[in-house]
């Protein structure tokens, strides 16, 4: 780290315990991601006036190239809080996963959805049961009448929009499952 790590007791006693806990905790961030800019940790006691049932809250605020990350556990409601130690845990393993999401983004490998083909009904055969969709390239896909997901077949019309999942049938490509979309369909 460039900036030395900062630890901050608020309304509770310094533990050296709890340092040490903490140092141990930024060593394997450190080890994951070595562009670790700086990292400061709170430990707030802020309902101290109890006698027994004190929740810990932690705030981490963690830099690195370009980004700010903030893990905050606040102990509202709970009651494993009690135990600074869990809090730690779990507040580390807030900012672990934020560091883990952004180095997999930095990478380039995030998870990305594929958009179903999508295309409008061309052609309908009701008496033949079955119809064409012309996709936004040009291409003609054939679907019969059982392909329909979330309509009836007789209720489609010429232009509807359309999307599907192709696959080669015997005489080309075909769509084994056509679905109508709504108006709240986004592509």
């Amino acid at each position: 780290m460039q900036v030395p790590l900062q630890i901050t007791f608020k309304d509770i006693k310094h533990s050296d315990a709890v340092e040490d806990r903490i140092k141990e905790k930024v060593k394997k961030l450190e080890q994951f991601a070595r562009e670790i800019i700086s990292c400061s940790v709170v430990i707030e006691a802020p309902h101290r006036k109890h006698q027994q049932g004190n929740l810990f809250s932690i705030k981490i605020n963690l830099s690195v190239p370009g980004h700010d990350l903030v893990a905050t556990k606040n102990s509202d409601n709970d009651h494993t809080h009690e135990n600074m130690y869990i809090a730690l845990r779990d507040a580390f393993g807030a900012i672990q996963r934020q560091l883990q999401d952004l180095t997999r983004k930095q990478r380039g490998k995030v998870k990305l959805h594929e958009v179903a083909p999508h295309g409008t009904v061309k052609a309908l055969y009701p008496e033949m049961d079955y119809g064409t969709i012309e996709t936004a390239f040009g291409r003609e896909i054939y679907f019969h009448r059982n392909s329909i997901v979330n309509a009836d077949f007789d209720n489609l019309k010429t232009g509807d929009k359309v999307h599907f999942s192709e696959e080669m049938g015997e005489e080309g490509p075909q769509a084994s499952s056509v679905v109508l979309e709504g108006k709240h369909h986004v592509v």
